[in-house]
């Protein structure tokens, strides 16, 4: 919208300065004659009474769109307020697959610090707990009533769930629906309100340069932040489709232990981080350097609006042989995440509860 007020130089609008002074005299009181040009006589009325309604109408317009821009400009510090009013539409929204939630504020985008103090309060760690053993990963929040995104190798084959937020306090959790081929699980809390919400972006957006932070709990540490750069698009990553033994974050305690076995996936023609398994599936993701540690898995790549564009879901770490040591190593830049907008395609079919 054009803002500048194009006012017109004087006498670009001839009625606006016309110095002829009309008398209606009897015409005001209903009296029809005619101007017949004898003295004594009115003359008619003008076309049309002069008015200055060209240069008083564009200032309304003016002031609407001065109020506009400064609603816009202030929009990123209401977008917690705008999620709480529409909490009520959250489920409706996910056919849609919109999801909204805290943004960066206008004075803190494009930093670190704002994207991880905007999200890390919508980020948890998950505990699930089988037969095998404890599994840790992470999650994310996208309703004020504990509806929790995360991947399905986290909490398969679960018999419990517990789930910690930022602020310490914790939640057991069921199982809505799970995904395997997509390796997308959704959760939720027993009990929950009110809490933080994340706001789901759109990953057909994403460049390979692009800054993105990772948040989650790697190794067990709650509310870790990393940052990094998308540095390819469009990955086959294949990972197991359930809880073999070797599945994702499996056989560790308190981010303990675990070896090669952790977070296994295959890449290129090859396998990394342990056996996946003969059930797999494989997905188009989004690669990063951001460093990525067993434990974040089901945590959020973010980009720098504040907004979530990939679900953490396999790293690359040198077996201990090839390491030298006797434990793996940790991220040495190659991370993956399954693009937003695959999770948002697929809300519907989570919520449902419905298993591929």
């Amino acid at each position: 919208m054009d803002m500048t007020e194009n006012l017109r130089p004087s006498g670009a609008h001839p009625t606006d300065q016309d110095p002829t002074s009309y008398a209606y005299g009897n015409a005001a009181h209903g009296s029809s004659t005619a101007y017949d040009g004898s003295a004594g006589s009115y003359p008619p009325p003008p076309p049309y009474a002069p008015t200055n309604n060209h240069r008083r109408a564009k200032r309304p317009v003016a002031l609407l769109a001065a109020v506009a821009l400064a609603a816009a400009v202030v929009g990123g510090g209401t977008a917690t307020l705008v999620g709480q009013l529409n909490n009520g539409s959250a489920q409706a929204a996910g056919s849609t697959g919109t999801v909204q939630g805290t943004t960066v504020s206008q004075s803190s985008k494009g930093t670190v610090s704002g994207v991880a103090e905007a999200v890390s309060p919508a980020i948890v760690e998950i505990g699930a707990a089988s037969s095998a053993g404890k599994s840790t990963g992470s999650g994310v929040v996208i309703t004020e009533d504990g509806e929790i995104v995360t991947n399905n190798h986290v909490i398969s084959g679960a018999q419990q769930i517990e789930v910690t937020l930022s602020t310490g306090k914790t939640y057991t959790a069921d199982v809505v629906g799970t995904d395997p081929d997509k390796d997308l699980a959704l959760i939720k809390l027993r009990g929950a309100s009110g809490l933080k919400t994340a706001a789901l972006g759109d990953s057909s957006q994403v460049k390979v340069g692009d800054q993105v932070v990772a948040i989650g709990s790697p190794e067990g540490l709650t509310g870790t932040v990393t940052s990094g750069i998308i540095s390819a698009l469009d990955r086959d990553v294949t990972v197991a489709k359930d809880d073999s033994g070797d599945s994702g974050d499996s056989g560790r305690s308190q981010g303990q232990g675990g070896g090669s076995q952790q977070w296994p996936f295959e890449f290129g023609g090859q396998q990394f981080n342990g056996d996946t398994g003969e059930k797999t599936t494989t997905y188009k993701a989004l690669q990063t350097d951001a460093s990525l540690n067993p434990g974040n898995s089901g945590g959020a790549l973010i980009n720098m609006d504040g907004e979530i564009i990939g679900i953490n879901s396999a790293m690359y770490a040198p077996s201990s042989s090839a390491a030298g040591s006797g434990s793996s190593a940790g991220s040495v830049g190659l991370g993956f995440a399954i693009p937003v907008n695959t999770l948002k395609a697929d809300l519907d079919t989570l919520r449902a509860g419905n298993n591929s």
